[in-house]
């Protein structure tokens, strides 16, 4: 499978990138600044690199990325910074670089998205839970113009991607263990908790991308 990889140059996105690697996939990593790639992912015979960003004028960087891709995995995602968090544009520019991906992944033909959330987008199949009541609320006060892009991005996938096979993985409190347990649930189920690990988010994306579990749907994942 040829898979294009967008966040790729941050923490979960190398994780995610090396997973597909392990699997034998092709992997496509648009990126800003592809500097930031580990050496042995940037010369590995089975990533290809472009440069490139989400800007109106770089749309055909996003289109020569997107050429023959059977499936979109995102990690993009706000900063989790707190200092950066007052400074964060009120625009949503995630939500708005999700709109011209999917327009693009129309125009190509690429049905599977498979993208980053969090909490802070909400789902029908939710219920409430204080510890995720607070959490949302607390990102919501300190980090509001990072909370509002977060909730556009999930409105977006929802609205422009219908017709795509999507899947919203919406992530708690994210770690660096190397544990890759986790459990794909709801708020409030009685299962999910409010931490899970970077690898366990990597391992469940390709999991994923191969059985197609939870296409139109936002599990939250957590670790157990």
């Amino acid at each position: 499978m040829r898979v294009l990889v967008l966040g790729g140059t941050g923490p979960s996105g190398v994780l995610i990138i090396r997973e597909l690697l392990a699997a034998e996939h092709t992997v496509v990593v648009y990126a800003r600044s592809p500097n930031k790639l580990p050496e042995d992912i940037s010369s590995d015979r089975l990533v290809v690199v472009i440069q490139g960003t989400f800007d109106e004028d770089d749309d055909s960087s996003l289109r020569k990325a997107m050429e023959g891709v059977h499936a979109v995995v995102s990690s993009l995602g706000p900063t989790t910074d707190v200092k950066k968090a007052p400074f964060y544009p009120g625009n949503t520019p995630l939500a708005t670089a999700y709109a011209r991906i999917i327009h693009v992944m129309h125009d190509m033909d690429v049905k599977r998205l498979i993208a980053l959330g969090t909490a802070s987008i909400k789902d029908p199949n939710d219920k409430f839970n204080l510890a995720f009541w607070v959490l949302v609320n607390g990102v919501k006060t300190v980090a509001y113009n990072a909370y509002r892009d977060v909730v556009a991005i999930g409105e977006t996938i929802r609205g422009d991607g219908k017709d795509l096979v999507w899947t919203i993985v919406r992530v708690p409190l994210l770690t660096n263990s190397e544990a890759k347990d986790r459990i794909a649930g709801y708020v409030g189920d009685g299962k999910v908790t409010t931490s899970l690990s970077r690898a366990a988010f990597a391992a469940f994306v390709i999991s994923e991308l191969e059985k197609n579990e939870w296409a139109r749907k936002a599990p939250l994942l957590s670790a157990p």
